[in-house]
């Protein structure tokens, strides 16, 4: 879909990290030559790895075999009703992931479109759980149209429903609804920690906190829970039994929210907040970097410290300790409990909403902070946007993002895409990001912004979004001058020549615009030298009519010869002379030219196919031009008619 509403997806939870904690799959680097570029895991395998993970970890919940059984056939659509928490879009995307079937992309449908809804994939997921009561009519319509576009292109839908509002569903929709309940906690658990390689005994499971957890936490707790297992194993802080690492897990997601609250509580001074505050947000980096964070988070509060000589103060290292916060042998700091940073960063930005505006100026100023390298960055980065959006400040990103682009030079754009990575990843606001990003490129941007956004297009979304990739694309092509322009267009043909879609929908745009600009992008969509997918051939032939029609024959000769070279070769799919007579018949003119032309291949030399095989093809693609032209005679050979109005 292709509206800022639209939202397409290969998999609706890639790279997505609703737990607390640092996730890092990814870096962003500029390079030598200011050059952006994702580095680390790539997206595509992410989301394979996501999926894979998913299906090993996956509990069915109770009644899951039912919503399975309504998927069986195509053509259906499943709702799927239940209390918060037991895992209903984990479920829905398992139910489409395991639906009989092509096991090719699944697509989430946003609730804010579906008039110009085609079906065009075999899978789809809608998530409405985030819809409020005054929403849910509109949204109900939404659906209403999609179930309808399913149905007939015999696709399949799951659709997660909002928690509470069973009163409110259309009498229409009653039918497919399916309510799941709670699957076992234990069992839960027990996968997450086998799937993460952890060890255990049944008993070690026994435990009066755990089978509390195991009767009322949501999943993502206890998915959650196994990682904080793995992450005291892989410390070698807590311990060397899994019991150690249970207790300290356990301790770590149950007691710490609570530690938290009350050391903020004791230590009243801004000053020690300011500390606290900023070691949690760069824990792991330099001692120092805390310091100048805590300094710099009191000139932006506009704190006037206390007129005290400096020598006088307690030093670094005694607030630290008093903060009970560890250095290493690198100087480097970490809390002594378990995911403890988290605790407190979670502490401030839920319970001191005042200050929230002034925390995302704070981050506009931090990434500065002398000693902060770029892996800290990125870290910090990842934890400024966990926190925002967990309160509900998806605007902060962005802000952030236009401040870092604005800026002269590329010095942060590395730090801008991974921040918009991460909004565009959130499973609750991935949507809005998307949306956010084509506000952006449908009005007036700086260049800087214009640059992130290309390598964002085509290294974030293009990945999950291809379509909402390209359709964010062009718009930067056509509206963007220069450089900024020319990288849209690379990204965007990059895009078209692997996606069959992408190429259809920016054919069909460009051969709907005839003009030379549109013209030579036609030329470069066409060439087949870096195309990875074999075009729609019905959009390739009103592609290269429009094409011939804005460009000289010595502009598009080169193009067909490659063509030729492949077909010849027997690379290329058979359809493409085809193709080209559809788009020139009609046109004596251009099926003198392309005659020529086809004519003039035929006698060049070659080493990589033999001249019966140039011979026949050429042979066969002069008498279909010739009948084109209502000259029905024999076969031609290579050394017939030659010339003519396109000599």
């Amino acid at each position: 879909m292709t509206g800022p509403g639209g939202t397409t997806v290969s998999d609706p939870q890639a790279g997505v990290h609703t737990g607390s904690g640092d996730q890092y799959n990814y870096t962003w680097i500029l390079t030598a030559t200011e050059e952006l570029v994702r580095a680390g895991a790539k997206r595509s395998t992410i989301v394979r790895e996501h999926r894979r993970r998913l299906v090993r970890c996956f509990i069915p919940p109770s009644r899951y075999g039912r919503a399975a059984e309504r998927l069986e056939n195509p053509g259906t659509v499943v709702l799927l009703d239940g209390p918060p928490g037991l895992g209903r879009r984990t479920a829905a995307t398992m139910l489409l992931e395991q639906a009989p079937g092509p096991k090719d992309r699944i697509e989430e449908l946003s609730v804010m479109a579906g008039d110009d809804f085609t079906g065009s994939a075999d899978r789809y997921l809608m998530d409405l759980s985030g819809v409020t009561d005054a929403d849910y009519p509109a949204a109900q319509s939404t659906l209403m149209r999609y179930r309808s576009v399913v149905e007939e292109k015999q696709a399949r839908m799951a659709v997660v429903l909002p928690a509470g509002l069973g009163w409110m569903l259309h009498t229409d929709l009653s039918p497919l609804v399916v309510s799941l309940e709670r699957p076992r906690g234990r069992a839960v658990l027990g996968s997450h920690l086998r799937v993460h390689g952890v060890g255990f005994s049944p008993e070690h499971l026994d435990t009066e906190e755990l089978r509390q957890m195991f009767a009322t936490a949501p999943m993502h707790d206890l998915a959650r829970l196994a990682e904080l297992v793995v992450q005291a194993r892989d410390s070698r802080r807590y311990g060397t039994s899994f019991i150690s690492w249970r207790d300290e897990a356990v301790a770590a997601l149950t007691d710490c929210a609570e530690q938290a609250a009350g050391q903020v509580r004791v230590h009243r001074s801004a000053e020690k907040r300011a500390l606290l505050f900023s070691a949690a947000m760069t824990s792991g980096a330099v001692a120092e970097v805390a310091e100048r964070g805590a300094d710099l988070l009191l000139e932006v509060l506009r704190y006037e410290p206390e007129d005290t000589l400096r020598l006088a103060q307690s030093d670094l290292g005694e607030q630290l300790e008093e903060l009970s916060i560890e250095r290493d042998g690198t100087g480097r700091i970490a809390f002594r409990r378990l995911a403890y940073d988290n605790s407190v960063r979670r502490h401030f930005w839920e319970n001191f909403p005042g200050l929230r505006s002034a925390f995302r100026d704070w981050m506009k100023r931090c990434v500065e902070l002398p000693g902060l390298g770029a892996e800290d960055r990125m870290h910090l980065i990842s934890r400024f946007a966990e926190q925002a959006l967990s309160v509900g400040r998806p605007e902060d990103l962005c802000d952030l993002v236009e401040e870092w682009t604005r800026r002269p030079g590329k010095r942060f754009h590395a730090e801008a895409a991974a921040l918009l990575e991460l909004g565009l990843s959130h499973e609750r606001y991935g949507a809005r990001f998307r949306a956010r990003v084509y506000a952006w490129v449908t009005n007036q941007i700086s260049p800087g912004l214009a640059r992130v956004l290309t390598d964002v297009c085509r290294q974030v979304i293009g990945v999950t979004h291809p379509e909402q990739a390209a359709v964010r694309l062009r718009h930067l092509a056509f509206r963007q001058d220069g450089n900024e322009a020319r990288s849209a267009r690379e990204a965007l043909l990059d895009l078209a020549r692997g996606n069959g879609r992408v190429f259809r929908r920016l054919a069909d745009f460009l051969a709907g615009r005839p003009s030379q600009e549109t013209g030579r992008f036609l030329l470069e969509l066409l060439d087949p030298e870096e195309m990875r997918v074999a075009p729609p051939w019905k959009e390739f032939t009103l592609a290269w009519r429009a094409m011939s029609a804005t460009n000289t024959t010595a502009d598009w000769t080169p193009v067909l010869r490659r063509w030729l070279d492949l077909s010849a070769r027997g690379i290329a799919d058979g359809r493409f002379m085809y193709a080209v007579l559809l788009a020139t018949v009609g046109d004596d003119v251009q099926l003198n030219r392309l005659y020529a032309a086809v004519c003039e291949w035929g006698v060049l030399p070659s080493a990589e196919m033999t001249n019966e095989a140039r011979e026949r093809l050429t042979e066969r693609f002069c008498w279909e031009i010739d009948r084109a032209l209502g000259l029905d005679g024999g076969p031609v050979g290579v050394g017939g008619r030659t010339t003519g109005e396109g000599s």
